[in-house]
């Protein structure tokens, strides 16, 4: 299957030692990372053919960000050069009872200043089967925001499905009413919705319903099919217990049936960033590759599950490693 992603790739900083604080890490660890890029990264791994479209500064940060797409094996001839800087973040990893913490340092990146003219989508959609786009990129500027709905528009009108993954950031956003009203003509062009029921909640001010983290989710799928006009919906399942140890499962809402998932894990988290990129990239290989829908979500939520014990925002786990979750081998024996 072909794929085609858009949105920002960024510089992630992370405290080197297990347990620092950004507040008195000397040391910090660092690798490229986004929503966008994650998910093209995985399903690239997963064999898939990739292209990344994004800007970059023309400078060692920028041609390094490309380089690290290039090695996940990741199509990278779309990508344009200039503007002035790379976005970078800095992530604290929570720990038991200490929460994560993200700190954005995005203003004035390369992708806020495209112009209306910088990609050619028809050229770079043309032949393909999927786009995936995240609300993360509109928020970073007027120019990213037009830009994500000319996408999705032109993938449309090509018959490229869409998927969508809402991704709302409170830092990147004025105001939810203001994300709300960027997001909205950008779902009446989405196929597969991505999300969990507090995105609906944040966004869309709905309240969730229900005594459980599944039945909440449950409740909140099926209103926002009705709210959203999206017949395809899938929500990553989350109980917390900790910042270390977290329930997970999947849901999909599928032409008004709803799919649970097969398997729920009980994860010790090594690293949660990235995960519901894992959910994405799974879901979208599976779909694009035409497994039934519950096969698809089972793979999906096993990605999920197995990324929250890998370090760094990819997850670099093989379509044999993430079927072997989905089929129970979670002892974790050594493999010889």
């Amino acid at each position: 299957m072909s794929f085609v992603a858009f949105g920002e790739i960024l510089m992630r900083f992370t405290p080197y030692e297990n347990g620092s604080k950004l507040y008195s890490s000397k040391y910090m660890e660092t690798n490229f990372a986004g929503s966008e890029s994650n998910v093209a990264s995985s399903l690239a791994i997963l064999g898939n053919s990739v292209q990344f479209v994004t800007k970059l500064p023309n400078n060692d940060l920028g041609r390094a960000a490309c380089g690290s797409l290039l090695s996940y094996g990741i199509g990278t001839d779309n990508i344009q050069f200039g503007g002035n800087r790379i976005g970078i973040y800095f992530i604290e990893p929570g720990s038991s009872i200490r929460p994560s913490k993200v700190i954005y340092d995005r203003k004035g990146s390369a992708i806020c200043d495209i112009s209306e003219q910088e990609f050619d989508w028809n050229q770079i959609l043309a032949k393909q089967d999927w786009l995936f786009i995240s609300g993360i990129t509109p928020a970073l500027s007027e120019n990213c925001a037009k830009e994500t709905l000319k996408v999705a528009q032109v993938a449309k009108k090509l018959g490229v499905k869409v998927a969508f993954d809402p991704n709302f950031r409170r830092t990147l956003w004025e105001s939810s009413s203001k994300a709300r009203k960027v997001y909205l003509p950008i779902l009446e062009n989405t196929d597969l919705l991505l999300g969990n029921y507090g995105m609906l909640q944040d966004v869309f001010g709905y309240q969730p319903k229900g005594k459980d983290s599944m039945e909440k989710s449950i409740n909140a799928i099926e209103e926002a099919e009705g709210l959203l006009g999206i017949s395809k919906i899938a929500f990553t399942v989350r109980d917390h217990f900790s910042a270390s140890q977290n329930q997970l499962s999947g849901l999909l809402r599928v032409d008004n049936e709803n799919i649970v998932s097969r398997g729920s894990y009980e994860v010790n988290i090594t690293d949660r960033f990235g995960t519901g990129d894992a959910f994405a990239a799974g879901l979208l290989h599976g779909l694009g590759n035409q497994w039934d829908t519950k096969k698809a979500l089972d793979f999906a939520t096993a990605a999920f599950a197995l990324k929250h014990t890998v370090k760094g925002d990819q997850h670099t786990s093989s379509e044999e490693e993430i079927t072997s979750i989905m089929n129970g081998n979670t002892q974790g024996y050594v493999l010889r």
